[in-house]
């Protein structure tokens, strides 16, 4: 079987690390979009994850003409009816950081005494024909009332995982990816590569030779 391209349809070097270390051992080169140069990327205005992660996956396969891969996540508070949700990577502005994205969030739970809180992930792997295949993740916890620890990115240092009694900030890459919300989707999407390799391979094949 021949060695694939595959395109992370992101940018962000944490996720970029995680997707890396996680195919180092299968046949597939792994790229992301730093590799294509400046380009445009659509507008995520999808009601769900898997929309998201759909509309980013196969809008790349398509500009670039490989398979892409993207994810979706978010954080979503019980007590907020799901908000940030699909908008938490913008919740608190385009050029927002992550310490500023928390203290957000914070502020808005402050006197809340449900601190419920799930991270989902969706997972979409695209080709430029328009099929996708689809994994999703989802990992329960809890917000502190404060940030704790300096690991991860985004909403995980206010991500309380009461099993390990950390905040993800506090896990170590390899703890935070056996039960993250990407990490189900990553492992799942893991398992079951040699079969998307035989998937991709009949479906770039259809595109290299139409009827």
């Amino acid at each position: 079987m021949r060695e694939h391209k595959l395109v992370l349809a992101t940018q962000n070097k944490n996720k970029i690390k995680e997707f890396e270390a996680l195919l180092k051992d299968k046949p597939v080169k792994i790229l992301n979009l730093s590799d294509f140069g400046p380009m445009p990327g659509p507008v995520e205005d999808r009601e769900t994850f898997e929309d998201n992660a759909y509309l980013k996956a196969i809008f790349y396969a398509r500009v670039l003409g490989l398979p892409a891969l993207a994810d979706d996540s978010g954080l979503m508070v019980e007590a907020l009816n799901g908000a940030p949700g699909v908008h938490s990577a913008r919740w608190a502005g385009e050029s927002a950081t992550d310490a500023e994205k928390c203290n957000l969030l914070l502020k808005r739970m402050e006197g809340q005494i449900n601190r419920q809180a799930s991270f989902f992930c969706a997972l979409v792997l695209a080709v430029p024909s328009g099929p996708a295949l689809t994994w999703v993740g989802r990992c329960d916890g809890r917000l502190t009332d404060a940030p704790r620890g300096f690991n991860g990115f985004g909403y995980d240092p206010i991500f309380f995982y009461p099993p390990l009694e950390r905040t993800f900030a506090e896990l170590t890459r390899a703890e935070k990816g056996r039960v993250s919300h990407r990490g189900q989707a990553l492992n799942e999407f893991k398992s079951e590569f040699d079969k998307i390799l035989i998937w991709l391979d009949q479906r770039m094949n259809e595109v290299r030779s139409p009827v």
